[in-house]
């Protein structure tokens, strides 16, 4: 759910334990219900936002079952889901950008918990665009080239047909974006329909430049700050510029 070694880190993504799989659905699950809310609607074809969150979700492997009883739940009378979307920026070790995003129902708690994890593990919450300039929210869609070895022509061609904007290749895997990222849900789509296997589609804050870290101390220290966003529950998504460290 949260940040990435320059593009994903896939082993994350790939391996999950069934505890970190069903918090990563909770949290899918909130920002499905907060987008039917938002959108007016529980039909994705009327709700972009709610497309786009249902694209996440199927590249997550959260079945239909649950995403349907998801919208369901959010589009019912009874429905007391009450969260709001908050962001955070701030600096990490070496100074290394780092933008939270959270969905809760306490902007209070959420912030202070932020805030602790930036003091304890040396870095710093900063003011509202104080990192984000510095990054580009587009769509982007990981495909899996692990287990098979795809061409990468062909990839090109199938992910600019679908109406992506660029890729790039990393270790075992291809990065597809788009520039629009509300456009993302309609590529990921028609890559599913070619057979590729998806291993997140989401929009993402992509960083402009990426550092690395030299100092390992540093480099501790920013990969426990990075798992103590990702095992909070209110935080959704965490984007950094550091091309070396874990999360």
């Amino acid at each position: 759910m949260s940040g990435h070694s320059k593009w994903h880190n896939i082993q994350k993504t790939k391996g999950a334990a069934d505890a970190k799989r069903a918090q990563a659905f909770t949290k899918i699950a909130r920002e499905m219900i907060v987008a039917v809310k938002e959108g007016g609607s529980g039909d994705p074809a009327n709700n972009s936002r709610l497309a786009a969150v249902v694209a996440k979700a199927k590249a997550a492997n959260m079945p239909n079952d649950n995403i349907k009883r998801t919208i369901e739940k959010a589009l019912g009378a009874g429905s007391t889901e009450n969260y709001e979307r908050v962001t955070y920026e701030g600096y990490g070790p070496s100074g290394v950008a780092i933008i939270v995003e959270a969905m809760t129902d306490n902007r209070k708690r959420t912030a202070s918990e932020v805030r602790h994890y930036f003091d304890k593990y040396g870095g710093n919450m900063g003011a509202e665009g104080c990192v984000s300039w510095s990054f580009d929210r587009r769509g982007v869609i990981v495909i899996d080239n692990e287990e098979e070895e795809l061409d990468e022509d062909a990839v090109m061609m199938d992910a600019l047909e679908a109406g992506a904007d660029d890729l790039k290749t990393d270790e075992g895997i291809f990065t597809v974006f788009t520039n629009d990222p509300s456009g993302f849900p309609a590529v990921s789509e028609e890559l599913e329909k070619k057979g590729y296997k998806l291993l997140s589609a989401q929009e993402e804050m992509v960083p402009q430049n990426y550092i690395k870290l030299e100092s390992e101390e540093d480099l501790k220290n920013l990969n426990k700050m990075l798992e103590m966003f990702d095992d909070n529950d209110d935080v959704e998504n965490v984007f950094h510029n550091c091309e070396n460290a874990e999360g």
